[in-house]
């Protein structure tokens, strides 16, 4: 998530005139398309707020989400290359990263599918890297968006039971009166492993060895981005 974050990323934001918050919420609801209404797009985002993301989207309307959305995907990319062209073995990182993404089963799945289907930016092996985490990224997260509907988990709940609890459910939009935390662990760790289970479907496209290859050079890029100020 470094890149969406970094300030050159916002400032993009700011030369189409939208807030952060409207550039993120049309930036990953916006590959569904210029007509797609409010409600549809917060039911394929999942977790965050529908009044949150009408706000988002109504105010992204005069850039066009669509536009946004290769806006965003062209600040990964051109993250990616500033940060992840020296990464060692990236051409291999991209080689490998590519077959877990094709792999990947769409049904479900709306943001993921397409932001894969999306035209890709013209860019170096560590723009592509860049690229290639971040939708397997959004896989992960609609894959857990699933579970989490098999496990009986709402989107309030899912969030109050992640890592970052209520502070996330407040980014998100969402309201206090927040549910108990301790009364949505149990579901939510079944719904981690059932979501880690979709999600391996697609690194069966790799030998054993290849994913661990692909684990170990993608944990290094992390920590070299960790590292850097």
């Amino acid at each position: 998530m470094a890149w969406s974050t970094n300030p050159h990323t916002l400032r993009r934001a700011r030369l189409l005139e939208l807030s952060g918050w409207a550039f993120y919420i049309a930036g990953r609801g916006g590959v569904l398309g210029d007509d797609a209404r409010p409600d549809t797009v917060a039911a394929a985002l999942g977790v965050i707020s529908p009044d949150a993301v009408r706000a988002g989207w109504e105010a992204a309307r005069k850039a066009g989400p669509s536009s946004v959305a290769a806006s965003r995907l062209a600040e990964c990319a051109r993250w990616g290359s500033e940060h992840l062209e020296s990464l060692p073995q990236v051409d291999r990182v991209v080689q490998l990263a590519e077959r877990v993404v094709a792999a990947a089963d769409g049904v479900a799945m709306p943001i993921f599918a397409a932001a894969r289907a999306m035209p890709q930016p013209d860019t170096t092996s560590g723009g592509r890297v860049a690229v290639l985490v971040h939708l397997l990224h959004e896989h992960r997260a609609a894959a857990m968006l699933l579970a989490a509907q098999a496990c009986g988990l709402s989107p309030v709940e899912a969030l109050i039971a992640g890592p970052d609890g209520e502070e996330e459910a407040l980014t998100f939009g969402w309201q206090p009166p927040f549910p108990a935390r301790a009364a949505t662990l149990r579901r939510y760790h079944f719904a981690e492993s059932l979501a880690d289970r979709i999600c391996g479907r697609a690194w069966s496209a790799l030998a054993p060895a290849e994913r661990r290859e692909l684990v170990t050079l993608v944990s290094e890029a992390a920590q070299m981005v960790r590292r850097r100020p």
